[in-house]
């Protein structure tokens, strides 16, 4: 109860020191958050995109059905295909005037089908990345009778690299922030230190210990990130629905992402305070 009687009293003799360490705490998680929303949501869409990911193998007209009977099989054999089905001709020709009615006349004069038979691979759950995929195409090269192999190698790749580049951002970003929030934090408690000078003092004299007098400034540094860390939550929220409302709809990240930013903000306050109560304390 004293710790705690002389962290919360500490911050009532100090409120705008402790709103600017908590404001910085609650920028640095802002900035996170705002990066942790992009991601997740990148992440979701990835993940929509994934279940359409397949293997379009396209074969030539005079393949013998034993040789096609050879290549469905050992599709099915990998581990990353789920299933295989076989699209004729004519089948193609019938889905092309259905999805482009604009050219229904050009494929009405062609004397002949130009469209060729296909295999279409369907990917297990998990074996949708492009390491994946690309594995899954490079074993049909061994067959003479496969013309062509789609898989949207650009489209995945990019897909993957913006979610890298989004979890790389959020961490170099959120560093930086967090290095400028520690530095305020730790000035903070400094202050807190040398204006209670005399009183430390006078307890080490009595025999309390250091971490007796170390606990209110550590419960002090929680505080104020915990602090950080809600005002934040709330900033990435509003600003996630000012999105969702304007520009596009946009998906709130899961509760134990908001619980984990918040705890971290508290974290960081504790270890911003003791990394400052090892370097100054020494000094009083």
């Amino acid at each position: 109860m004293r710790t705690i009687r002389e962290a919360l009293a500490a911050i009532r003799r100090a409120p705008v020191l402790t709103g600017l360490s908590a404001a910085m705490v609650a920028l640095a998680l802002f900035v996170v958050g705002l990066f942790a929303v992009a991601t997740y949501n990148l992440h979701q869409a990835l993940a929509q995109v994934e279940e359409r990911v397949e293997v379009v193998i396209y074969i030539h007209d005079d393949v013998r059905e034993a040789e096609l009977r050879l290549l469905e099989e050992d599709m099915l054999g990998l581990p990353e295909v789920q299933g295989v089905r076989h699209v004729s001709k004519e089948e193609a020709l019938n889905r092309a005037r259905t999805d482009l009615p604009e050219f229904e006349e050009l494929f009405l004069s062609m004397e002949a089908n130009p469209l060729p038979a296909s295999l279409e691979v369907e990917l297990a759950p998990g074996f949708r990345n492009p390491l994946s995929v690309e594995r899954v195409a490079d074993r049909t090269t061994i067959y003479p009778f496969v013309e062509e192999v789609r898989f949207g190698r650009d489209w995945i790749d990019r897909l993957y690299l913006l979610r890298r580049i989004g979890g790389i951002a959020t961490g170099i970003l959120g560093t930086a922030f967090a290095v400028v929030a520690g530095l305020i934090i730790a000035t903070a408690v400094r202050i807190a230190i040398f204006a209670r000078k005399d009183e430390i003092q006078i307890m080490r004299l009595v025999g309390a210990t250091n971490g007796f007098i170390r606990r209110p400034f550590l419960l002090e540094g929680a505080v104020t990130g915990t602090l950080g860390g809600l005002l934040a939550l709330g900033l990435t929220f509003l600003a996630t629905a000012a999105v969702s409302r304007t520009i596009f709809p946009l998906e709130w990240i899961p509760g134990e992402w908001a619980l984990g930013g918040v705890a971290g903000g508290g974290l960081f306050g504790l270890v911003a305070s003791a990394f400052a109560l090892r370097k100054y304390l020494r000094e009083v």
